[in-house]
């Protein structure tokens, strides 16, 4: 009776964190958050090739997860890309995006275009620029 229990519990945490979490989780999802890994060169830095793996075939097999073994496997996959993809993002922003924002605004300002002075503390703008570098 203790073990039935047991399982009972595990089984109602693990669906409960399937509604809450995975409900959007689907291959379309999963195919952009992929695409974007590779775009800026962290899928297969970032992860091993049973992740990989998983990630390609749940794409190709299932168009949404209800599996909550598989929801829980993936949500950890997905938030190694996240994490890896933040750090990326935010490294482009500040080697590549900044310097860029302040030299297109100098540029800007020595041809006449006074307003270009807020450019440089744009942090949009330097984001923008950094991530239009990056996917080239």
């Amino acid at each position: 009776m203790r073990i039935l229990l047991k399982q009972d519990v595990t089984s109602t945490h693990i669906t409960s964190l399937h509604d809450s979490s995975f409900n959007s989780l689907n291959s379309l999802q999963l195919m952009k958050i992929k695409r974007k890994a590779i775009r800026l060169g962290v899928w297969f830095r970032a992860l091993p090739r049973i992740d990989r793996v998983l990630v390609d075939l749940t794409i190709k097999v299932a168009k949404n997860i209800r599996s909550p073994n598989l929801a829980k496997s993936l949500f950890e996959v997905v938030s190694k890309l996240e994490e890896v993809l933040q750090s990326s993002i935010l490294k482009s922003f500040r080697l590549i995006g900044r310097p860029l924002a302040e030299k297109l605004s100098e540029i800007a300002q020595s041809l006449g275009n006074h307003s270009a002075k807020k450019w440089a503390s744009d942090s949009s703008f330097a984001l923008f620029l950094a991530i239009i570098h990056t996917n080239r």
